[in-house]
């Protein structure tokens, strides 16, 4: 098990590979397609190099002037694909954090930068909740609403996260999908031959 601490720099982000298990603690920050929209439009409402985004509507509430976190999982990754070569190349975040898995530009820019997508598992936002100890600050809430909104997490040992695409051109889910493929081909086969 490797805790990741933000800043991460860009060599521990190309020291690591896909397969690897990682925790972060640090600053996590949320950010959807809305928000990776207005990133890429307006800039950053704060530093995003060496950090860790998080492809995540929460569910947030407001007790006694304080944000609690009741839930925060990954949202499908896949819809940020349009954005997130370009985050990448323009903000230099070391990890992105979702479900799912991108595509090929996001790979590219990943090895670019120095930087990892990292996946985390599906339906299990009140165990990333756990994780979250503090909401530092909330940009473009009005907005962009609750799920869209640029939320700043301060997380310790949140995770487990596997690291699915790497700085190094390797990615889980390209491997899957040539394996799927052989797969099928040997079905085919079978089928053909059984006829």
């Amino acid at each position: 098990m490797k805790v990741l601490t933000t800043p991460i720099g860009e060599k521990e982000a190309r020291g690591l590979r896909v397969g690897d298990v990682v925790y972060l603690t640090g600053t996590l920050i949320t950010a959807r397609d809305e928000a990776h929209k207005k990133l890429l439009e307006h800039g950053s409402p704060l530093p995003l190099e060496g950090g860790a985004l998080f492809h995540c509507g929460p569910v947030v509430r407001k007790m006694e002037g304080t944000w609690q976190v009741l839930a925060a999982g990954p949202t499908t990754s896949a819809r940020m694909e349009l954005f997130e070569a370009d985050v990448l190349r323009k903000f230099k975040p070391r990890v992105i954090v979702g479900k799912g898995g991108m595509g090929e530009k996001t790979l590219a820019a990943l090895g670019e930068v120095g930087a990892v997508y990292v996946h985390f598992t599906g339906g299990a936002g009140a165990l990333a909740a756990q994780a979250i100890r503090t909401v530092t600050g909330v940009h473009w809430l009005e907005e962009l609403s609750m799920a869209e909104a640029v939320w700043v997490f301060q997380v310790e040992k949140f995770g487990p996260l596997v690291v699915t695409m790497d700085s190094h051109g390797r990615s889980m889910y390209k491997d899957l999908a040539v394996q799927v493929e052989a797969n099928m081909k040997g079905i085919r086969e079978r089928i053909r031959g059984s006829k």
